[in-house]
């Protein structure tokens, strides 16, 4: 199974509280770290979240700067955890833009974390769904063909990764927005959609519980028919 987060809602949480907004950012990171825990004990074999969009590079310097700090240091302090839990870390998403050090980091990270087999965790930075279609659709077709698994495998590669393309079961936003923010917009094709209030330094194990249980009660049809009607076509 995989799920997907747009982790929205540092920023309010931190003005609610009259904090800067950088401290929404290193409360959202513990809860990042709660989630990741539930996810390693759950059903969910891989777990993206959108950590840096393509467009947040147009936020304040300082608070960019801040935030590319929190995600160096989140690196360095969680990679033993994650090699303790089994957790294997992959980063999607531009590099070129990175300052060197973090993409030091990341390529750490995740030669460190190559082995983890319980959970798959992808974390999005610089990342945007619609360049990387357009990126991979401008590539030459492979000697698989054209297919919808082949142009998987140019996406991925789009999106710096060597692994297929996973298409998404659940997406969950929060902080109460309902738009997916060019977020996976091909993986996410047959998504099942969860959009919750609960500003993301808030969000714990007991959400993502009721998110996938809200997930167990829909149907996927993948476009076509409810089994009990399958068969009454006229």
């Amino acid at each position: 199974m995989h799920v997907a987060i747009i982790m929205d809602g540092n920023g309010r949480w931190a003005t609610r509280r009259g904090l800067p907004r950088t401290a929404g950012h290193v409360a959202g990171a513990r809860a990042v770290r709660r989630v990741i825990e539930a996810a390693a004990r759950g059903p969910i074999d891989a777990l993206t979240l959108y950590a840096f969009s393509s467009d947040n590079w147009s936020r304040p310097a300082g608070e960019v700067g801040h935030l590319m700090d929190l995600l160096e240091r989140y690196l360095i302090a969680e990679t033993d955890r994650c090699i303790a839990n089994g957790v294997r870390v992959s980063i999607i998403g531009r590099r070129d833009r990175l300052r060197p050090g973090l993409s030091a980091t990341i390529a750490q990270t995740e030669a460190l974390t190559c082995e983890g087999a319980n959970l798959r965790l992808r974390l999005a930075i610089d990342y945007s769904s619609r360049d990387a279609i357009a990126l991979a659709a401008t590539q030459p077709p492979c000697s698989t063909g054209t297919s919808r698994s082949a142009f998987a495998e140019r996406l991925a590669a789009s999106c710096n990764t060597t692994a297929t393309a996973l298409d998404v079961d659940l997406l969950i936003r929060t902080g109460g927005e309902r738009r997916l923010s060019d977020f996976l917009l091909w993986e996410c094709a047959y998504a099942e959609l969860v959009f919750v209030d609960t500003l993301w330094p808030d969000f714990d194990e007991d959400a993502l519980i009721e998110a996938m249980r809200q997930f167990r009660q829909r149907e996927r049809r993948f476009g076509g028919l409810e089994p009990a009607h399958a068969g009454n076509l006229r």
